[in-house]
Parts: structure tokens; sequence; C-alpha cells
């Protein structure tokens, strides 16, 4: 262990640790000692204390008790002559720095809740956006769990040139990894130099900006922390398993830029921890062997063109990008940029124009792998702010192609566009809409190339069910209105074939354990009424899926006998379920919350959850962010059922299930359900308004409390009551 870091990080954590106790004490001077604490719409409290020792600190007065275990922690200075370079210690100082910092930026938000924004974007006057709420969280975490995000890169300070930096974030994105960045070098600080760029930052991009501070790198370890807890169902409290986790699931690394103080030894110290490696371009000492991190531990002096590849090879990170055809950049990483205003060139749908898109089969002879036709105006006969009528007509032949899997095929085309720098794309089917930016344009970017990604992303990703992909961009008017007829009326046959399926004349069921990754107990069973918890698969999905990849996360499951319909349990998915989830799940009830309900990962949209005092279920969706009936939040919610939980009495699921048959079959269904998010309510307004009608009761919508109405759950059973919604004459759930 090298004197110089070791010296350096432990007087830097003296200093942190020094800074903090003194900004708590003046805190509770002034705000006194029952203050509360927390980071904005979190259950974990602060999220690095909570996970490492168990503690919730709530109050301010909480605090107190933490900064004297950071002193506990804290090794002396090290002695000039005779020190001992044990790793240790140093480890400790990272550990004790990390409290500290988290105390410290949790103060911030009560001196001034504007400290940082509220959400996924920077304003026009604050780009910084502190501490992740659990929404983000958990939106952001199924790309970790996918795979669609393989790590993240915490970065503190920035190169003295702001193109250096552009580019260096930019290879960041291309690898699709999401890029943390805070703390000052020099007076230069990354997001902003990508600011003056004019780069797109925020958690859409995935260049999130947490803070001006080097305490803001806490911001980075507490969303990997939380990982641990909410997706691995780890138990705040186990450090070590949390610690492990890290290591071996979330892959992640720090990058510094310019001169490294002492306050920055002590967060590497922190960051080593983890597990993670810190990679610097300035000449700091280095610590090579491998032992707590998988490879070395830091790595210096790394030229900027050599930085992220270097930093992927030490954090032993699997990236794969596929090279596509388009003179743009292309990755997961720019899904979530904007075309806005000024910058557009063309645009198609939005209800600005017709816009539609289609993917049917065709025989081997009909189509010509490759052949990409415009058939009408590109952007080379337009100017820019254009509006153009928009057809995208996919044609796919291949012996194993089934007309099942050409609406999952449809459905890829949203983030394959996406993809493109520069290219905008939102919805599906009839009501897409299409943006392409002057800077893509300038770049040489066609309508063309949206069929030449589709031809390439197919193959490459759905490659084994067909061998030919022929697509037609269509932006006459006339051409785009016949294909949109076409469209409408295929649309209406796979609604109805889908609509038609039951889990009673359906075997087999589909596994989906593609959240293993980060919840390594949790299982999914999908079954034709039944999607996955996140929305994202639905059985014909996983048919498709396991087409494609036969050895993947979308297993056929036999059901094998029914043990008990109601409720909704058969020998071949208790069978399936028992060994998937290593043995820790030995039986699953698809259609109940209250004896042995589906587990969880943390993906889910929603979280139903029971009322005793009304005899129902209330069930509240992740974008909600106020205090349900239950007394908890969703992000409290979601930490009793996340992580491969089973709870009875709480059940995470998808919005469409909702309106399925078989929502909570055993307890009654939807006659249970008294209160729901008015926004939730009116999202689900037209299938729920279908589904009352085959049960009976056209106005139950309407009997539903919703906060407007009732916020606690002695509200819900007046209004309920008022409203003689058919939960209050039905067998109770105890």
């Amino acid at each position: 262990m090298s004197k110089i870091i070791a010296s350096a990080a432990i007087r830097g954590a003296h200093k942190i640790i020094g800074n903090a106790d003194k900004k708590v004490k003046e805190a509770i001077d002034k705000f006194g000692p029952n203050q509360e604490v927390a980071f904005p719409n979190t259950a974990y409290y602060l999220p690095i204390i909570y996970g490492m020792t168990g503690r919730k600190v709530e109050k301010l007065s909480d605090m107190e008790g933490i900064i004297k275990l950071c002193k506990t922690l804290l090794p002396p200075l090290v002695k000039e002559k005779h020190h001992f370079p044990y790793l240790g210690p140093v480890l400790d100082a990272g550990m004790a720095t990390f409290f500290a910092e988290e105390m410290y930026e949790a103060i911030k938000y009560i001196e001034n809740p504007k400290t940082y924004v509220l959400g996924e974007d920077p304003s026009d006057d604050n780009i910084w956006l502190g501490a992740a709420d659990d929404v983000i969280m958990r939106k952001r975490g199924v790309e970790f769990v996918d795979g669609t995000a393989p790590g993240f890169a915490a970065i503190l300070g920035g190169p003295e040139d702001p193109a250096v930096a552009a580019r260096i974030a930019l290879e960041l994105q291309e690898k699709n990894l999401y890029v943390f960045m805070g703390a000052d070098s020099n007076g230069k600080k990354m997001s902003e130099q990508l600011k003056q760029q004019g780069v797109q930052i925020g958690w859409p991009t995935r260049l999130v900006s947490f803070g001006p501070e080097v305490s803001s790198a806490v911001f980075a370890i507490g969303f990997a922390t939380r990982a641990a807890m909410s997706f691995g169902g780890i138990d705040p409290g186990d450090y070590r398993k949390i610690l492990i986790y890290n290591k071996d699931r979330v892959f992640a690394f720090a990058m510094t830029f310019g001169y490294v103080n002492d306050e920055w030894y002590a967060n590497g110290a922190g960051c080593i921890n983890w597990g993670f490696p810190v990679i610097t371009d300035s000449p700091t000492p280095e610590i090579l062997p491998t032992g707590v991190c998988t490879y070395e531990h830091v790595v210096s002096n790394v030229p900027h063109d050599q930085i992220v590849q270097r930093a992927v090879e030490v954090r032993g990170l699997k990236v794969t990008v596929a090279k596509v055809p388009v003179p743009v950049s292309y990755g997961p990483a720019f899904e979530g940029e904007r075309v806005r205003g000024d910058d557009i060139y063309l645009e198609a749908g939005g209800g600005r124009t017709h816009a539609v898109e289609l993917v049917t089969s065709s025989e081997m002879d009909e189509i010509t792998d490759g052949k990409v036709e415009v058939i009408g105006p590109d952007v080379k006969d337009v100017k820019p702010g254009a509006k153009l009528p928009l057809a995208i007509y996919v044609q796919v032949a291949g012996r194993k192609m089934q007309p099942d899997f050409e609406p999952i095929l449809e459905r890829q085309i949203h983030h394959l566009i996406n993809y493109a720098q520069g290219a905008m794309h939102i919805g599906q089917r009839d009501i897409a809409w299409l943006r392409l930016s002057k800077q893509a344009v300038d770049k040489g970017f066609t309508m063309r190339h949206i069929g030449d990604i589709l031809h390439a992303k197919y193959h490459q990703d759905f490659g084994s069910i067909f061998d030919k992909v022929q697509v037609t961009i269509y932006t006459e008017e006339k051409k785009v209105d016949e294909i949109l007829k076409k469209a409408r009326a295929i649309y209406k046959v796979r609604d109805e074939r889908v609509a038609g399926m039951t889990d009673e004349d359906t075997d087999p069921f589909y596994s989906c354990t593609l959240c293993q990754s980060f919840a390594p107990n949790h299982v999914c069973v999908v079954t034709p009424e039944r999607t996955g918890l996140c929305g994202a698969y639905n059985w014909l999905d996983c048919k498709a899926s396991f087409e494609i990849n036969p050895t993947g996360p979308n297993q056929p499951i036999p059901k094998g006998d029914t043990k008990d319909a109601l409720f909704g349990t058969w020998s071949g998915t208790d069978d399936f379920v028992m060994k998937a989830s290593r043995g820790n799940v030995p039986t699953v009830d698809a259609y109940s919350i209250m004896r042995n309900p589906m587990t969880s990962c943390g993906c889910f949209e929603a979280i139903a959850a029971v009322l005793p005092t009304c005899n129902g279920i209330m069930t509240v969706d992740r974008d909600t962010a106020a205090m349900t009936p239950s007394g908890m939040k969703f992000t409290t919610l979601a930490g009793t059922v996340g992580g491969g939980n089973v709870t009875p009495g709480f059940l995470g699921h998808s919005k469409i299930y909702i309106t399925s048959k078989k929502f909570m079959k055993a307890e009654g269904g939807l006659k249970r359900l008294v209160w729901m998010p008015k926004s939730l309510k009116e999202e689900i307004k037209e299938r729920f308004e279908v589904r009352a009608k085959e049960i009976g009761i056209p106005d139950l919508l309407d009997r539903i409390a919703d906060e407007t109405v009732a916020t606690t759950e002695e509200e819900v059973y007046a209004y309920i009551s008022e409203k003689k919604h058919p939960a209050l004459e039905m067998e109770s759930l105890f």
C-alpha cells in the first residue's frame, strides 16, 4: 500500500469528518435536533449509512451517533516514520468519508430545498440533480438489470479542454454506460463543460450531473447501495453482502481528472470498498495488486484518448457495442435525448402529420434482404423545420418466423430509432412521432438510415427467427394513408388474437428471470392473462424471446397438474419456481395477493397493498410520490416487496394486469380495488370501464377513491361506504 495514498486518504477523511461534525452541530443549533432529514422521495433514508449499518438517520439528532461512528472508524494520521502501509485502515477511512459526506449532503436539503433539482432533467438555472429518488432508481435500475446499461462511471472534476470532456462523455455513452459527474478540478466541472459544448445532460441521456462538490460522490455510491437492497433483497446492515453484491453485479468505476487532493483520495478509498477501481489522468501513485477490486485498484497517468477503454478493462466490464451503418453515434444512452424547437430539421407524426409503423411476414421469394427504399421526399428534398407524413413498413421472411412475432418486432422500432443520436422517437403503431435534429442531418443522417438501422439491428437481435429484412420508408401522403389503412386492419386482428388467449387454454407458460442478475431469488411466471410485473414482457414476448434465444431468461414452463384453479397454482410452475429461485420460493399463487404472491425484483410498474379496514386493496404506480392510504409511500412499499421477497398482502404488478380477469382472482378480483391515484385511473380508464361492464358494475371506477377524495384509510372507508363499493359486502380478507 502506497504511503502517499494512505497518508492523503486518511488526511482527507479527517478533514471531511471534521467539516461534517461542524455542519451537524451548526444545523442542530439552527434547526433543532428533531428536524427531519432525508433525501427526497426515498425509502432508504441516507442509503450508504442505512445499508452499511442498518441505522435510520431520520432527524438531525440521529447524526450525532453517526459522527461518533465515523470517529471510531477514522485511523490516526500516518506517521512520517515507521508507518504501517495496511489497506484496512485506509478502507475504514473511506467508509467514514462516505458516512460524513452523506450527512453533509442531507443537511444541504434542509438549508436550501432548491439546492438540487427534483426530477430527471436539469433546469435552465440549475444543472445539479442531487440524489436520485426511488422513482428514478427503479426506472433506471431496470436498465442495469436487463443489461442495456452495463455499469456506470463516477467522474470527479473535468479535463482542461471542454471538447475533450465531450469526447470522453460520448465514448462512455457509446459503451452504454451511465456517467455520474461531480466535484471541481481547478475550476473545471465536467457537467458544466458538457453544457458549454451543447451536450444534453440529465438522466435521460445518462449524463447525470450530481453536484458541484466532491461530497456529491455519495449520490453515485448511494445509488449502488440501494440497488443491492432494492433489487438484491439484501437487508440493511448486512454490509458484507452489499459490498460483495456491488463488486460482482454493479460494474462501476471512478474516473478523476486533474490534481487529486486529500479529499479526493479519501473518496477514492471509499470507492475501493465497493469494488470500484479508480482511473485517473494525473501522475498519482498506483495500487496494482488485486484484492478488494476485481483487478487493479488505482491506475494513474492514463491519456485521455485511452482512459475510457482502460477503465473498462480494469473494471472487467463486458461491453458489447454493435456497429450500425449510420453517420451518428448509436446506442441506448441516446434514447432519452430530446430534439426541440430550433433543433428540429424534420418532424413526422405526433398529430402534425400521419405516421404509422408496421411489420409483417412475407414469403422468402417476395422480399430482398437489405433492400431499403425511401418513396417520397427525403431530408435533402426539404428545408429545416419541415413536416412530412411517414410510414415505416418492414417485411421479414424466414422459416421460423411466425405472425405472433410481428408485434414484438414492431415494438422494437421505437427503441432502435431512438438509439441514433439526434433522432427522437415517441409512440408506436399509428401514433408514432419522429423528429430528426439539424445536427444529425448535418452529419449526413437521412430517412434511409432508419431502414439501415432496422435491417442491421433486426438481424443482430432477432436473426435466429428470420433470414430476410426489407424496409420501405414512405413519405408521400397517398402511400402513407394506404399503409395506415392496411396497418389498422392488421392491428385489429392482432389485438383480437391476443385478447382471446386464456390461461386455461394455454400451455406452456413462460418464465422471466431477466432480473436475476440483480435479484437472484426472483422469478416471474408470465401467462397470457398475467404479464411480467415490469409491464415490458407479455406471454407472446416471452415466446418470441425463447425462439430467439433458447437458453435465455424466458423459458417454457409446462403447467403440469392444476393444484388450485382459483389461486392459480400448478405443479409445473411450482417446480420451476423452486428450482429457479434456488429453493427460496417453493410455491407461487399467480392470482392471489394474500397467500403466496409472486416475488418482485423491484422493476414493477405498480404495487398493490391490503387496506384492512376497507376489506379491500389499493394500488399505486411508481410515478406517485405522495403518501398513500396504507400509511406508506410507493418507495416504502417497494422496500417491502422488492428483492425477490414473498410478502402476503403486498404485490408488485404491471399496470395492464389491473384489468386482467386474473387480477387477484382469489380475493374477488377488480371488486376488491378501493383506491388508486387519479392519474392511474385516467391512464387505464378505457380498459377498466370495459372490464367493469363485464363484471356487472359499470360505474366501479367512480366508486374507487383517489387522492382527491381520500388520503388515509379512514377517508377511503368513508368514501367507499358512501358510494356502496362492493368490497364492503365481500367475504373478509382475513
